[in-house]
């Protein structure tokens, strides 16, 4: 499992791969999937999380700090500075409310927590952890966090050399970075599905059960 920043704007995403580049990734993972009993899935969700919670925080923390010197510096009156102090939280709430605002308040850990969140959860509600042989593989993408990761279940995260996930994270993030979006989940699906084929080629399980077309959650 792993993650990396996408270096680039974050729209929703079903802009993020618009149709019909979906079907290009939708081919690649049918296509790797012909040489292997393994699942690939892709995933790219809009947001890991909404994130309201933040213009409200960030506005009361200024609103309260604001009204510091003109209490010990200026004799205006307790409810002047009461009204300043609540103007100031509404229209810096409002402001913050914007969503790229929003997501620039939000620590970097925080947002790798939430998006790390949804990716398990991705992976359970697609039914990854129940394949046979465990050897389900999701690729993830929270355009929002500018996250990506690669989970795999524990048959094939076991036999998978440390470090293989990060490094095909690498390399499709770079591509996003380029504008090369569809480019770098093609690419990386295509790795996945050769480290699939090595160790549980065809046969070795039941017929492929998941869906192959990219799941987009907005």
């Amino acid at each position: 499992m792993t993650d990396r920043r996408i270096t680039r704007n974050a729209p929703k995403a079903h802009t993020f791969i618009p149709t019909p580049d979906d079907l290009r990734v939708s081919e690649a993972i049918a296509a790797a999937e012909k040489k292997t009993s393994g699942e690939i899935v892709a995933v790219v969700a809009s947001e890991s999380d909404t994130y309201l919670y933040a213009p409200f925080l960030w506005a009361a923390l200024i609103a309260l700090a604001a009204a510091w010197p003109l209490i010990y510096f200026t004799w205006i009156s307790v409810q002047w500075i009461y009204v300043f102090q609540l103007v100031v939280f509404v229209l810096l709430s409002i402001i913050f409310a914007s969503r790229p605002l929003r997501y620039l308040l939000v620590p970097r850990s925080v947002k790798i927590e939430r998006a790390h969140a949804r990716a398990v959860e991705q992976f359970l509600a697609q039914n990854l952890h129940t394949t046979a042989g465990r050897t389900g593989v999701m690729i993830f993408v929270s355009v929002a966090e500018r996250y990506a990761e690669i989970l795999a279940d524990a048959a094939i995260h076991q036999k998978v050399p440390e470090g293989t996930w990060q490094k095909i994270v690498d390399e499709m993030t770079a591509r996003i970075g380029e504008g090369r979006v569809t480019d770098g989940f093609v690419t990386a699906v295509g790795e996945i599905g050769l480290h699939l084929a090595e160790h549980f080629p065809p046969g070795a399980a039941p017929a492929h059960t998941l869906s192959n077309h990219l799941i987009v959650l907005n």
